[in-house]
């Protein structure tokens, strides 16, 4: 039989311990009295608990016994400083005892924090392009944003895989960034990301990155379907966790979210928040408005960077400078069309809506601008298509 253990390194006596008890070590074999020599293997981060006769005189630990409520356990207790030279700063290391035979070595969660670590360090030391998941990737706007903000650094980057359910988003993306963001080693995936498997052939990559869907979170999707929580949207509601289990099959030293203001106080966040704490990520939230880094768009969106623990402690949004300078008016964007183009139209029945829609609370109506406008409210993904705007 096999009993696996996952216990947490303390201190005894000044000495780094792990101690076990209880029916579970019986459970796998091991016995009152039995002597085991202790053989550690540093590079391989295990430490293994040999058995030795009884008149072994080496150094070793011997397991004794506990009685609670008249029964009587095994109980081990290593305290040596092996265990620190093998699993350095973990805090938990995982134990498996099967037929008295005893085996310890670091968590997974230690050794995916470990190689996330090496493997962005020995990038970043050779100069190499770090890889990027990005998730819910519409047109690649996010996408090339990081692209670039991290190329004034001189740190350049690919994506390594992208997940995109909107076909005409995707292509977009590919025609717009070919060679910018996508090269011969990326996978572009058009797909219902709930869809796609993730195996043991994922990549591992440097970054994810993805604005997770906010339908269920705005303002607007929530006035408009009534919903009670975010995570009540049929379609968009528990996508977070899709991200979340990408973020645990491709091991990111670094995630990036982004979403609307609101979504910073749902159900959905919280959960994100804890896992990522769990998985050794240190996570910084904020909201950023575009329109104080240089936008027309008045913009305000939930940013959330996560930075695995060790990678660094100098990351502040306090740090973020403007490098563009916002044009004065919205006419230095827009092409000039003749009063007398046959585009313009009255658009009565949006005017009709938005009678309507006060009526009812919905919180929406239209921006009507002429174009001498220093700014204007966010612009919607449809924003292409005549209708009313959330006025939140």
């Amino acid at each position: 039989m096999t009993t696996i253990i996952n216990a947490t390194i303390g201190v005894s006596k000044g000495l780094p311990r792990v101690w076990m008890e209880g029916q579970k070590l019986h459970h796998g074999g091991v016995q009152i009295g039995k002597k085991y020599a202790i053989k550690a293997d540093v590079p391989a981060k295990r430490l293994e608990l040999i058995e030795v006769p009884f008149d072994f005189s080496g150094k070793h630990v011997t397991v004794s016994k506990r009685e609670r409520n008249g029964v009587v356990h095994p109980l081990i207790e290593i305290r040596s400083e092996q265990i620190r030279e093998v699993f350095e700063d973990d805090e938990k290391v995982r134990i498996a005892l099967r037929r008295g035979r005893i085996v310890i070595t670091a968590l997974q969660i230690q050794t995916k924090i470990r190689e996330r670590l090496k493997r962005i360090k020995d990038k970043l030391d050779r100069g190499e392009k770090l890889a990027v998941a990005s998730l819910f990737h519409g047109g690649g706007v996010l996408d090339r944003a990081i692209h670039s903000g991290m190329l004034r650094s001189g740190v350049g980057s690919f994506i390594q895989v992208g997940v995109e359910i909107e076909s005409e988003y995707l292509d977009t993306s590919l025609r717009n960034n070919d060679n910018v963001l996508w090269n011969e080693d990326s996978i572009a995936i058009c797909s219902d990301i709930r869809d796609v498997h993730l195996g043991e052939s994922t990549p591992q990559v440097d970054i994810i990155c993805g604005g997770i869907p906010c339908l269920g979170a705005s303002k607007s999707g929530r006035a408009k379907l009534g919903l009670e929580f975010a995570e009540d949207h049929d379609d968009a509601g528990a996508l977070y966790l899709d991200y979340l289990n990408w973020v645990r099959a491709t091991n990111p030293a670094i995630v990036l979210i982004e979403n609307v203001s609101e979504y910073l106080n749902t159900a959905a966040m919280s959960a994100i928040r804890n896992v990522l704490n769990y998985q050794g990520y240190d996570v910084y939230e904020t909201v950023l408005d575009g329109w104080d880094f240089g936008s027309l768009e008045r913009r305000k969106r939930m940013v959330v960077v996560a930075i695995t623990q060790g990678l660094g402690d100098s990351f502040s949004f306090d740090n973020l400078s403007v490098n563009k300078i916002r044009e004065s008016c919205i006419n230095e964007i827009l092409d000039p069309v003749p009063l007398d183009d046959e585009s313009w139209k009255p658009y009565q029945y949006l005017a009709a809506k938005e009678v309507r829609d006060k009526a009812a609370g919905k919180g929406f109506g239209r921006q009507l601008l002429t174009g001498s406008e220093d700014g204007c409210g966010v612009l919607g993904r449809g924003y292409g298509v005549n209708s009313s705007v959330s006025l939140g």
